[in-house]
């Protein structure tokens, strides 16, 4: 079994004439926490959706689970979680375990009504994530904290063995977000879950993540925390194209 999940090799990628991604090179190692910052346009986005076959890069090679893109086909080891705030109809008449099971929908068929163990396993997704007294609960009346732990349980329906976040907490308050983390800390070192979140919340990362990356259209940086922490003032200006003052959170 290889140990590598994802590996991108010389990518690029150019929307039009503006270069977003230029001779990027990375490895997702099996069991880590991968957090990926930059700033705003800096290709984070980008490179998730090249990925996730999404998009296809002007160069270079894109292998998932030691395959290339175009042979691999078990898309279910993936789970993705998106920024919900722009585009969650809050008025969406579903309950928790509704949401939940459109997370089976792809292995299981739309029309085909969910036996015992599929009813088993979104319950055991909910559980994961510490909803289980809203299972029946409308989606639109919880805090958007809570609808994301609900969005995350929608990723972990099918066991994925890698779950992608990009900048999910956009919009959640700050005492929901620390939770958020804690249970994604939670996922990743107790379920064996390899996580790869896109975030500004440095903090957060120094704190949580085993791998950091920080790409603005290159790859600039990619290593412990504890490294990236020792980034300069000068180093992270450098890094981000415009001047960066590091703020110190009490944790």
């Amino acid at each position: 079994m290889t140990n590598s999940i994802i590996s991108l090799k010389h990518i690029d990628y150019s929307y039009e004439d503006k270069t977003v991604l230029q001779d990027v090179n990375l490895e997702l190692e099996r069991g880590v926490f991968m957090g990926m910052v930059g700033p705003n346009g800096g290709g984070k986005t980008t490179l998730i959706k090249i990925m996730l076959g999404i998009l296809k890069p002007d160069n270079g090679s894109v292998s998932l689970f030691g395959k290339p893109m175009d042979r691999f086909k078990d898309w279910t080891k993936i789970g993705f979680v998106s920024q919900k705030s722009n585009s969650f109809n809050k008025g969406f008449p579903a309950t928790v375990r509704e949401v939940v099971s459109m997370g089976l929908a792809a292995k299981v068929g739309y029309l085909k009504f969910f036996n015992k163990h599929h009813k088993e396993k979104v319950m055991h997704a909910i559980r994961q994530v510490g909803m289980e007294d809203y299972a029946d609960a409308s989606i639109g009346n919880l805090s958007g904290g809570q609808q994301q732990r609900v969005f995350i349980a929608r990723a972990l329906v099918n066991d994925p063995e890698l779950l992608i976040l990009d900048e999910p907490t956009v919009g959640v308050d700050y005492q929901n977000v620390r939770r958020f983390y804690d249970l994604l800390h939670q996922l990743n070192q107790n379920d064996q879950i390899t996580l790869l979140l896109v975030t500004h919340d440095t903090g957060a990362m120094t704190e949580h993540a085993t791998d950091i990356v920080c790409l603005n259209k290159e790859l600039h940086f990619h290593g412990e925390p504890e490294k990236y922490t020792s980034l300069t003032e000068a180093d992270l200006s450098r890094i981000y194209g415009h001047p960066v003052h590091v703020v110190k959170h009490d944790h």
